[in-house]
């Protein structure tokens, strides 16, 4: 396969970093998890006691992050943190983070560096329209919010049973509207993604319409 960079968009819950982890396992790409880099950054200001509004504070710790690959795995300073960057309250920090300017330019500069030479499979908020404009290939996710609500109650349901469903939708609606509102990169599809609704498709349904799209594109 020639070189190519394989970019995922989408909202919130639509199920992109799976779809874009398996994608890179049938590809045998490394998945550039750009979700994880700013979740990684608003979990270094909960643990160091950054203000989430003091926009150099947040800088500085994004700096003092190193990123890099392993085989096809990202590392954050050498270590994979894993569900410990899943917690509702770093994703909604996240949230916050992505919508600081200055904060959004040092990780899109670490993403294209670590981007490199390599191909990949990038998954984010604005990875076909800012980060990587000229990609191969473009897709970006979508499920209704009642949808996605649904499958993060599932998601999270057992760690905490106080969670509503109702609770939840208002989440995603409340980070839909700063996504799509942002000033810095606003959350939207590329003109020349490919846009995929999952509401009523399983994950391995999605997984193999990408795989079949990317095919077509590097015949």
């Amino acid at each position: 396969m020639k070189r190519l960079i394989i970019t995922i968009d989408g909202p919130a819950g639509t199920g992109k970093s799976t779809a874009a982890r398996l994608l890179a396992s049938r590809l045998e790409l490394p998945f550039l998890d750009t979700g994880a880099m700013y979740r990684a950054v608003a979990w270094r200001c909960l643990q160091n006691g950054a203000a989430f509004d003091d926009e150099p504070q947040v800088v500085q710790q994004a700096q003092q992050i190193h990123f890099e690959f392993s085989g096809n795995r990202l590392l954050i300073d050498g270590d994979d943190p894993g569900d410990e960057l899943r917690s509702d309250e770093v994703s909604q920090s996240a949230s916050v983070i992505a919508t600081l300017p200055a904060v959004r330019e040092v990780l899109v500069e670490q993403q294209r560096k670590l981007a490199g030479e390599y191909s990949l499979v990038s998954e984010g908020r604005d990875q076909g329209t800012v980060v990587f404009p000229q990609a191969e290939c473009k897709f970006f996710l979508t499920a209704s919010a009642e949808v996605r609500a649904e499958r993060r109650w599932n998601d999270l349901c057992e760690q905490n049973p106080k969670l509503s469903k109702e609770m939840i939708l208002e989440e995603i609606q409340q980070r839909d509207e700063r996504d799509q509102t942002r000033k810095a990169a606003p959350l939207k599809p590329a003109g020349d993604a490919i846009i995929i609704d999952n509401s009523e498709k399983t994950r391995e349904e999605v997984v193999n319409l990408l795989v079949e799209y990317v095919h077509r594109a590097t015949k």
